[in-house]
């Protein structure tokens, strides 16, 4: 997927890219490419399966829902900034925080939001276990994301405590969910009675499946959620 696919397959979703968000999109694939020789961020490297896999994926919730103005978001373990960092170029107006373990990363991430010249965005080390207990984040936003960072059962612990009441968990999944979606009914029942729809697409020219798995919290996340650093992968909720 060059430039003008890109493009292409956006405006197809109804997202119209203006010159400047284009050139952001550019920008960040040199970024990127530059600092993936010096800190690991990504194994897909060329352009047209950056564009595809990373930057056209990393905006398809986009394709199902609208952000209001404001919004505060917040994205779990983002790595090399997939999937807030393209949301945010496309959706400006919105406020992100992301939330990541290794210090390379954000120490990355600061670098790249600099060089694209973005606004609202406040980077957090640390683990999802632990800012999910902390006050200042713990059910402050309306949208909470993760994107390749677990399975579902653990994903709802990292993310549910963060999500207001009302607020909506997105998890980028890749396809064949359903065992999944099962395995994490009770989780996603435990941390807030959270309701769940999931909706599938082909990525365009290889034509390979992806799965959005929405969740909205309908109740406050139990004060036992999240647990202790490691216990979620290690014991899931199941």
């Amino acid at each position: 997927m060059d430039e003008t696919s890109f493009l292409d397959a956006l405006k197809e979703q109804g997202i119209n890219l203006q010159p400047q968000q284009l050139k952001q999109f550019e920008l960040y694939y040199e970024i990127l490419i530059e600092e993936n020789k010096k800190v690991n961020l990504t194994a897909i490297t060329e352009k047209e399966e950056v564009y595809l896999k990373h930057f056209y994926d990393s905006i398809s919730p986009l394709f199902y829902t609208t952000f209001e103005a404001g919004s505060k978001v917040c994205d779990i373990g983002a790595g090399a900034g997939f999937p807030s960092i393209p949301m945010l170029i496309v959706q400006p107006d919105i406020h992100v925080t992301i939330i990541d373990s290794l210090q390379k990363r954000i120490r990355f991430l600061e670098r790249l939001i600099e060089r694209l010249g973005l606004t609202n965005v406040t980077l957090v080390h640390g683990r999802a276990e632990e800012t999910g207990q902390n006050s200042l984040y713990r059910e402050k936003y309306d949208v909470v994301f993760a994107r390749a960072v677990a399975k579902l059962n653990v994903l709802a612990e990292y993310c549910l405590p963060l999500c207001k009441v009302g607020g909506t968990f997105i998890a980028l999944k890749g396809s064949h969910v359903a065992t999944e979606l099962e395995e994490a009914k009770k989780a996603y029942q435990a941390l807030g009675e959270a309701s769940i729809h999931e909706k599938t697409f082909q990525l365009p020219k290889e034509a390979s499946e992806r799965s959005i798995v929405f969740a909205t919290k309908r109740k406050p996340t139990s004060k036992k959620y999240p647990r202790k650093p490691g216990t979620p992968a290690k014991t899931p909720i199941i």
